[in-house]
């Protein structure tokens, strides 16, 4: 039996719109990862520094396996942002957290492929992940011949661009090793260029603590006051760098309210408001907290005296973090009734961060 046509065979039957493969050995970046986890460029992320030697080889974690198999899924690009998000008071979403959460819907894919793939004979072993184990995901993809890796640290089809989600299958079978594809990305820096906090760097290098999907996402505590506004209407991850990839195109109007939402109606979500509109997306990784501060400072950067008042709310919210974020936001805002606000907050305020992020504010710094 071919086992490689039948497992593309099953991939395409499944809806993955690329499958490759790649052998099973030790992956020559242990340098480049350990100093990227050495300059404190994972941020917060620690369960990067766990199974280091089993990111790099993953038969450390499954002594069995002999091959990987590589897929992609895509998804639909963004459409146009609003022409004008301060005076509409509009966040934004990355493309990628439309919809149920893609851990779930790419993940019951990629099951149903490792059983089709565990059919193909006896004694058959198959381990799936789709970003949730200790899988260098891009580097087993561009190894699998599915694209390379480019400037944004992201894989690319020459088809498809960026908007894609990469999985794996881990096997016992020894399946043909697939032509890595050549670099495309030559001297464009536009992904770099377009960045607004400087993450990316030559080399092909990703500071996480300067990343907007970073900070939006996995980064808990208060964002750093130097990138608020850098931050721009952001409120859960960011796609500025694959926009200004030449290799990626645009999408509909589709699904516009859920990729830019109402900054207001973000900040007036209780929890089970935010459990109800996004207990089933990827947006929910960012936890309630999260993303109340991320449209704060939103709203903060909007410029629109319109914002003043959901945030006035917002000094009275149970999470600290968020009243520290309105008391900023409104702090960059000003004027009269931001000011007596965070005058009165202050006075009932017994958190002592958020008391220095209103005295902040108040003193204009």
């Amino acid at each position: 039996m071919d086992h490689a046509a039948a497992i593309r065979g099953a991939a395409a039957e499944i809806g993955f719109a690329r499958c490759g493969f790649a052998p099973l050995e030790p992956l020559p970046r242990e340098r480049a990862l350990r100093d990227w986890l050495a300059a404190g460029m994972a941020g917060e992320m620690v369960y990067m520094r766990r199974r280091f030697h089993g990111r790099l080889d993953p038969r450390r974690l499954f002594p069995w396996a002999r091959s990987v198999v590589s897929v992609t899924y895509p998804y639909p690009a963004p459409p146009p942002p609003p022409a004008d998000w301060r005076r509409d008071l509009r966040g934004r979403v990355a493309a990628y957290a439309r919809g149920r959460d893609y851990h779930a819907e790419v993940g019951e894919k990629l099951r149903h492929l490792a059983d089709r793939i565990g059919q193909l004979g006896a004694g058959v072993e198959t381990h799936a992940y789709v970003d949730t184990g200790p899988v260098l995901e891009r580097e087993w993809a561009a190894r699998s011949g599915l694209g390379w890796i480019g400037k944004n640290t992201l894989l690319l089809d020459r088809g498809r661009g960026s908007w894609l989600f990469v999985g794996e299958v881990f096997t016992n079978l020894e399946l043909p090793a697939a032509a890595m594809e050549a670099d495309g990305c030559g001297t464009c820096r536009r992904c770099l260029n377009a960045c607004p906090t400087g993450a990316l760097a030559e080399g092909f290098r990703l500071d996480a603590r300067l990343c907007i999907s970073y900070l939006t996402i996995e980064h808990r505590g208060p964002i750093p006051r130097e990138l608020r506004p850098k931050l721009g209407n952001w409120v859960f991850g960011c796609d500025l760098c694959q926009e200004a990839c030449p290799w990626n195109g645009a999408g509909d109007g589709a699904d516009f309210e859920e990729l830019y939402p109402s900054l207001p109606e973000l900040l007036g979500l209780d929890a089970a408001g935010f459990r109800g509109r996004f207990g089933k997306s990827a947006v929910a990784r960012a936890k309630r907290a999260g993303l109340l501060r991320n449209a704060a400072v939103a709203l903060g950067n909007s410029g629109n005296p319109e914002a003043v008042a959901p945030l006035v709310r917002a000094l009275g919210d149970a999470e600290a973090i968020v009243r520290g974020h309105a008391a900023w936001a409104l702090g960059r805002l000003g004027g009269r009734h931001a000011r007596q606000a965070l005058e009165g907050a202050r006075r009932r305020e017994t958190e002592g961060s958020v008391r220095d992020e209103m005295e902040r504010a108040l003193s204009g710094g």
